[in-house]
């Protein structure tokens, strides 16, 4: 399988992608935010960093950059695509996910060792874990409050479109007693979906199913974010 990573000025873990591609037996092809072709590529990463300097806001000016034209385009026809960090930033931005990110609750840049709950395992990203398995990740981000509407949250619940939950806090969002703190005892905004440096919203194998995926077809919200 040959995934594309997407580079922009600013990406800082593409480096750190590709190792893990070529950990599960991938072959990692580098594409710039100017390549305007996805040929032959059945995949696609969108690294974390901070893309043209977040000038603007995060992630706002990738995703006018011609290789996201060609991303939309071929999400939206049910490639698989991954954003992490600023890449999650990048798919909200372009409408490929729902919702926005904001800065961390704590107001502080985040680097800790945080543990995650695998919600569900019906994705191209996660159909190797097991539904409930706790996972160590590194949570690395200044933005990775995720805010939406309660409707889209609450969709993203009902649907099964939380991939990933925080165990335990997290200083990237805000205490609420949203509809969310029915299954998370300590939530935050960002525990209601994936750590904006974790996997975010892993697209679904049937691409029309998810809302939040960013292979939905584009209807109401369609296709959501962190990072």
């Amino acid at each position: 399988m040959k995934v594309g990573i997407v580079t922009f000025p600013g990406t800082v873990d593409a480096s750190d992608v590709a190792k893990a591609v070529h950990a599960v037996g991938g072959e990692p092809v580098t594409l710039t935010h100017m390549s305007d072709s996805l040929d032959g590529i059945d995949a696609v990463v969108l690294p974390g960093g901070a893309s043209f300097s977040d000038h603007l806001r995060p992630g706002a000016l990738a995703r006018h950059t011609p290789v996201m034209t060609e991303v939309i385009a071929q999400a939206r026809e049910g490639l698989p695509v991954l954003g992490i960090g600023n890449g999650f930033q990048i798919l909200c931005e372009s409408r490929l996910l729902p919702g926005a990110l904001t800065t961390n609750a704590s107001g502080e840049f985040i680097s800790a060792e945080q543990s995650l709950r695998v919600e569900t395992r019906d994705t191209v990203w996660t159909n190797q874990f097991e539904s409930g398995e706790e996972i160590t990740i590194v949570l690395k981000s200044g933005s990775g409050s995720y805010i939406a509407t309660p409707e889209v949250l609450e969709r993203l619940e009902s649907s099964d479109q939380v991939v990933f939950r925080y165990v335990g806090s997290t200083r990237t969002g805000r205490r609420t007693t949203s509809p969310a703190s029915r299954t998370s005892a300590a939530t935050s905004w960002g525990s209601w979906l994936t750590p904006s440096t974790a996997w975010t919203m892993a697209p679904r194998r049937t691409p029309t199913d998810a809302v939040s995926s960013p292979v939905s077809r584009p209807s109401s919200t369609s296709c959501r974010p962190p990072g």
